[in-house]
């Protein structure tokens, strides 16, 4: 049966929620997971895998993400990758305090996550400690069925609202952690039905 035989064999009583009887705030969240925009931050290596990322193997297009913006005042999603220099961090902060409000930051990578194998004084131990980061993608350089995965992660928690909440309680982000997953020869749909 169809939404419209539902409809008409029990009313609204037929669906689970829709645009009339959900709520706002959850239409807002459902809207906001599928039409992000990333502002991309490639800083090294991981950047290519960023790239191919949205190349047409892989596709992002399909989770609403078509470009990376090229202004930080047109995206709500900061995908920093690669390492971190303490002469961009700076930078990196002034992107994200132009970006519009309510925004994001997945950490791709070990370098912006934790610095990588470049442990001195030059470079950030971490992204975490200029931006508040909400996914961290694992790797060197993290595949882009990672950022992938990452991406749809973090739709899911935009989606359920929790990333705004535990912003507003601490002020940091979502600190999530997602698992590495391995470069196949085709490209992996994930979160496809």
């Amino acid at each position: 049966m169809g939404v419209v035989d539902d409809v008409l064999a029990d009313g609204i009583g037929g669906l689970s929620h829709n645009v009339i009887t959900g709520r706002l705030e959850d239409l807002i969240n459902w809207s906001r997971s599928r039409s992000s925009w990333p502002a991309s931050f490639g800083l090294a290596c991981c950047a290519i895998e960023m790239m191919a990322t949205g190349a047409a193997h892989y596709d992002i297009s399909r989770f609403g993400m078509e470009v990376f913006r090229a202004s930080p005042r047109q995206a709500d999603i900061m995908i920093v990758a690669g390492r971190v220099s303490q002469k961009m961090a700076p930078v990196l902060r002034q992107v994200y305090d132009q970006m519009m409000e309510p925004k994001w930051v997945i950490s791709m990578g070990v370098c912006a996550s934790s610095g990588g194998m470049f442990n001195n004084y030059a470079i950030v131990q971490g992204v975490d400690q200029v931006v508040p980061v909400d996914v961290y993608a694992p790797g060197c350089p993290p595949t882009p069925e990672t950022l992938i995965h990452a991406i749809e992660t973090l739709h899911q928690k935009i989606e359920d609202g929790e990333i705004l909440r535990r912003r507003q309680q601490t002020g940091a982000g979502a600190n999530i952690h997602v698992e590495e997953i391995a470069a196949t020869s085709t490209p992996v749909l994930l979160g496809t039905k």
